[in-house]
C-alpha cells in the first residue's frame, strides 16, 4: 500500500509536459490497497543479529501507551512480575512469559516492548530481551539461544503424521495471515477495555481465578523426557529443554566460547542438529511405547537397518520423503510472522 502511494505521488508531481497525453489519477479510498485493520500502535523496537547497537530503553511511544492501560493495582503488579522475570532471565519467549505471568493477551502486547526488545534473527530470533543486555556478548547467553524443533513424521520414522497425538499450530489449508480481509475476527479489546483490568477469561462455565485466568501451560516453552510436545513444531529456549542428556549437548563448550555466529551463536557447530535427533529418538520411543502396533511390522532385516542408521544418527538417502513437511529447519518464520504481525 505505501509503494503504491508513493508511485501515485511520483506520478502527481511529473508536469504534463512530462508525459504527453497523461492526466493525474483521481486517488480516493476506494483504489488503495490498505491494511483491513487499524495500526496498532504497541511501538516494538525490531534488533536483527548483525545490527551493531542494542536499544537501552523503550520508545517514549511505547512508554505512554503502556501508561494509557497500566491504570489498576493488577496491571502494576504484572508489570513488576515481568520486570522481575527479565532480571532473573535477560531473554524471554512470549509463550514462556504468558506460562509464567496471567495477563490478558492484548495488555501483554503492550507491556513486553515497554521492557523489552525483539530479536528478529539470529539464535535469538523470535525471543524478547531485556532492554541493555546484548546477548551477542555475552556467552553464558547460549541457554538462551532458540530451537526450531519439527516432530519427524513419514513412513520412514514407522507413523505418518495422522499418527500423531499431536496437532498442528495451524493448517496451511485455512490459514490466512492477520491483515487479510478473510481473518475471523477476535474480540477487540480497546485502550479503554485495558484499563478496566483483566476483563473476562473469555471462556465459558467456570471462570478461573485472577492469578491463573491466563496462564498457559508450562509443556508450550518446557520439552520434558517422556511427554510429547503440544505441538508438531515448537520454538523452545535451549534452558528449557530439561533433560540431561540435552544439557550436556549444549554445555559440551562451556569455557572455550570464542565467538557468537548468525547461525550458531555460542555453541558449538551442529549442536541445533544434535539436539533435534536426539529429541526425535525420544519422542519415537513414546510412540513405540503408547502405540506398539504402528511399529508391528517392522521386524525385516532391512528395516532393522534403517532403525539402526537413524537411532545412531547416522544420514540415509531414502528415496521416501513423506515427512517433507516435518522437517527441521534454521528458522521458521511461521510464529515470528504471527508475533511480528500483532504490532504493524
Amino acid at each position: 500500500a505505501q509503494a503504491f502511494c508513493c508511485r501515485v505521488q511520483n506520478l502527481q508531481e511529473k508536469g504534463p509536459g512530462e508525459s504527453p497525453g497523461y492526466n493525474n489519477p483521481q486517488v480516493s479510498g476506494e483504489n488503495l490497497i490498505g491494511l483491513s485493520r487499524a495500526r496498532r500502535p504497541h511501538n516494538a523496537i525490531f534488533v536483527n543479529f548483525d545490527d551493531e547497537e542494542i536499544p537501552t530503553k523503550p520508545l517514549d511511544a511505547a512508554v505512554q501507551n503502556w501508561k494509557k492501560v497500566c491504570t489498576n493495582p493488577v496491571d502494576k503488579k504484572v508489570e513488576e512480575e515481568l520486570r522481575k522475570l527479565f532480571e532473573v532471565r535477560p531473554v524471554w519467549s512470549r509463550n514462556a512469559v504468558k506460562a509464567n505471568i496471567s495477563v490478558h493477551p492484548d495488555k501483554l502486547k503492550v507491556l513486553l516492548p515497554y521492557l523489552a526488545y525483539y530479536m528478529l534473527t539470529g539464535p535469538w530470533r523470535s525471543l524478547w530481551v531485556r532492554f541493555g543486555y546484548d546477548p551477542r556478548k555475552h556467552p553464558e547467553a547460549k541457554i538462551y539461544q532458540v530451537l526450531d524443533f519439527r516432530i519427524r513424521c513419514g513412513m520412514k520414522y514407522g507413523y505418518a503424521a495422522a499418527d500423531m497425538p499431536v496437532k498442528a499450530k495451524r493448517s496451511t489449508y485455512n490459514y490466512s495471515l492477520p491483515i487479510t480481509v478473510k481473518k475471523q475476527g477476535s474480540h477487540t479489546v480497546s485502550v479503554h477495555d485495558l484499563k478496566q483490568g483483566l476483563g473476562s477469561a473469555g471462556t465459558s462455565g467456570a471462570k478461573k481465578p485472577p492469578s491463573s485466568r491466563y496462564k498457559l501451560k508450562e509443556s508450550v516453552y518446557i520439552f520434558r523426557e517422556g511427554a510429547l510436545p503440544p505441538y508438531r513444531q515448537m520454538f523452545y529456549q535451549l534452558c528449557d529443554l530439561n533433560v540431561e542428556s540435552l544439557q550436556k549437548i549444549i554445555h559440551r563448550n562451556d569455557g572455550t566460547e570464542s565467538e557468537c555466529t548468525e547461525r550458531d551463536g555460542w555453541c558449538l557447530a551442529k549442536t541445533s542438529d544434535d539436539l533435534r535427533d536426539s529429541m526425535s529418538l525420544m519422542i519415537k520411543q513414546i510412540i513405540r511405547s503408547t502405540r506398539p502396533a504402528l511399529f508391528s511390522n517392522t521386524t525385516s532385516s532391512e528395516d532393522g537397518k534403517e532403525q539402526l542408521a537413524y537411532e545412531s544418527g547416522e544420514d540415509e538417502d531414502d528415496e521416501e520423503e513423506e515427512e517433507e513437511d516435518f522437517k527441521p529447519s534454521d528458522g521458521s518464520e511461521n510464529e515470528m510472522e504471527t508475533e511480528i504481525l500483532d504490532y504493524v
